[in-house]
């Protein structure tokens, strides 16, 4: 069984000009450990098809399974629950929490889910050391640089040993020592926690990282390689 199966998924966006279909008809699958670049021009549907994947939008129709589980049939409530249990996001804008320390935004998610302070800080400390940021742990976002921001989500996203990882254009505020940094980090820990890993980006740095890649045009597979 795939980690993600996704069978005949559309999302149309109401506008005034009138319907936008961002995602259409799209069929793929995705196994545990993969390292996977969802490319494609601005406006090609790649952002609504990773918050369809991560529960963040509904589809108007098709199915979205995560080890068998429809999450597009689950309840509000429900849906949350699961992305809480079950995926890690990066997003391009960090997303950090300002009056939070790197340690309190990275044990964030753990806190969510009830772990003790003593485990959630032993392992919010164990990832900020995998990224390179032990020495700032205890540093607000405001005191650290855009990269040393997004390391931090990426250890926040990681925390919870989530079955997948789902990362919206990781690096577009980033400079390239900083993209190549985020980059050798988040290889580095999908091979050695099996993390799943899937980008949506057009930054060439992380396609050619990429060990799988799905092209994406006016809202459709054209090529996956």
């Amino acid at each position: 069984m795939a980690l993600i199966e996704l069978k005949n998924v559309i999302k149309v966006y109401k506008s005034q000009a009138g319907n936008v279909t961002a995602v259409d008809g799209i069929s793929a699958s995705f196994e545990e450990g993969e390292f996977t670049a969802i490319v494609g021009p601005s406006g090609c549907g790649k952002t609504t098809l990773l918050n369809a994947i991560g529960g963040l939008d509904r589809p108007n129709q098709g199915t979205i399974k995560i080890e068998g589980q429809d999450i597009a049939a689950l309840k509000d409530r429900d849906l949350i629950d699961f992305r809480l249990q079950n995926i890690g996001f990066v997003f391009q804008a960090y997303n950090l929490i300002p009056v939070l320390t790197a340690l309190e935004n990275t044990a964030f998610i753990l806190e969510l889910q009830g772990v003790s302070k003593k485990e959630r800080e032993a392992r919010a400390m164990e990832l900020l050391e995998a990224v390179g940021l032990a020495d700032r742990a205890h540093n607000r976002p405001n005191q650290l640089s855009g990269g040393q921001q997004q390391r931090v989500a990426v250890a926040r996203a990681l925390a919870s040993r989530p079955r997948f990882v789902l990362a919206d254009e990781p690096t577009a505020n980033l400079d390239s020592r900083s993209t190549e940094t985020l980059l050798d980090i988040m290889a580095n820990l999908n091979q050695r926690e099996k993390t799943t890993f899937i980008f949506s980006t057009h930054d060439p740095r992380v396609i050619d990282r990429a060990r799988r890649i799905l092209l994406l045009e006016d809202g459709k597979i054209v090529m996956s390689k």
